[in-house]
């Protein structure tokens, strides 16, 4: 049961807090270290699509299997010294795990940009949460980016670590991470890292393969609850839940086109580089700055719901077994 109030804790002080700018956090330390080892591993294997798979294989298991190990060491030294030691430690690393408070003021930040101020503004508060070009971005561009990288963030910034920390404690939600933030660095198709990346890329889809589905769920779930359309969310879900190259991707960003009723995704430039994606959802209705509010209060009570039902889940599990 540490585990179960641990998470608790940790995602009430996300709920709280979110991510104070002046406290040291893990996911900057895995920057680094990813960094570091893609610099190390290009210099020691061959410069050939064969040498950079295996490079990037490498980086793959070190980053996350370090970065547990690290993690399970350091809960244990500290609960050497004192049970209530490692469980602060915990519950810190857990609310470190977590982005529902960043992920709503970042997107709010957008919105404010959007109804009282520029539009340049705007593009530059959903250039800091998205990875595709923004400098051309129109209003309702800018808004459906904000939109959709609330649904996508939900699934990967929220639920994944929840599952994952109610599954194995802080240590298994900061590997989750890991493996996260490998794949936003360097699991893109360019260049650079078509090879490079592709285990941390396919290792990330795997990770979040059973998380994204809970998401979708349960941020239709969500729908229904903040007076959005619960229906709509399903039947855009089965339809076009697959309408990604990411085999995730498009589940919770699916279910938040069809609760708005309006449409995401389509085609979008990255690098300066056009990519024809396919559309989610029906335009019902143009989007519009408001669905980003939308978009938050469902993000709430999603993560409302996803931290209740895994911890009763772990609750019912464990307690019969006095664990």
């Amino acid at each position: 049961m540490d585990i179960v109030l641990a998470a608790l804790c940790g995602f009430l002080m996300d709920l709280a807090l979110g991510d104070p700018a002046w406290m040291p956090h893990p996911v900057v330390g895995m920057g680094k270290c990813i960094a570091a080892l893609e610099r190390g591993l290009r210099r020691a294997f061959p410069k050939t699509p064969r040498g950079e798979l295996a490079a990037g294989a490498v980086l793959a298991a070190v980053l996350p299997l370090g970065t547990l190990g690290l993690a399970a060491g350091a809960l244990w030294l500290c609960g050497l010294a004192h049970p209530a030691l490692r469980f602060a430690l915990e519950a810190v690393w857990c609310w470190q795990a977590l982005a529902v408070r960043g992920l709503r003021d970042e997107s709010r930040n957008v919105y404010r940009a959007l109804t009282g101020g520029t539009l340049e503004q705007a593009r530059a508060a959903v250039a800091r949460i998205v990875g595709r070009d923004t400098a051309a971005l129109s209003a309702g561009g800018v808004t459906k980016a904000a939109v959709e990288t609330v649904a996508e963030n939900f699934a990967d910034g929220v639920a994944a670590p929840m599952f994952y920390m109610l599954l194995g404690g802080a240590p298994l939600a900061l590997c989750y991470k890991a493996v996260n933030t490998m794949d936003s660095m360097v699991g893109y198709k360019n260049e650079r890292y078509l090879y490079f990346g592709r285990a941390a890329a396919k290792l990330d889809d795997a990770a979040n393969y059973l998380p994204a589905r809970m998401a979708a769920l349960l941020l239709a779930g969500a729908a229904a609850l903040t007076g959005q359309n619960a229906r709509g969310a399903l039947r855009i879900w089965r339809r076009d839940r697959r309408s990604h190259a990411s085999p995730n991707s498009a589940q919770t960003e699916a279910v938040m086109a069809g609760a708005l009723g309006v449409q995401l995704a389509g085609p979008a430039s990255y690098f300066g580089k056009l990519y024809e994606k396919p559309t989610i959802g029906d335009a019902l209705r143009p989007v519009e700055p408001g669905d980003i509010l939308r978009a938050n209060r469902m993000l709430y009570a999603a993560g409302t719901l996803c931290m209740a039902l895994l911890a009763c889940a772990r609750a019912a599990v464990c307690l019969p077994l006095g664990l």
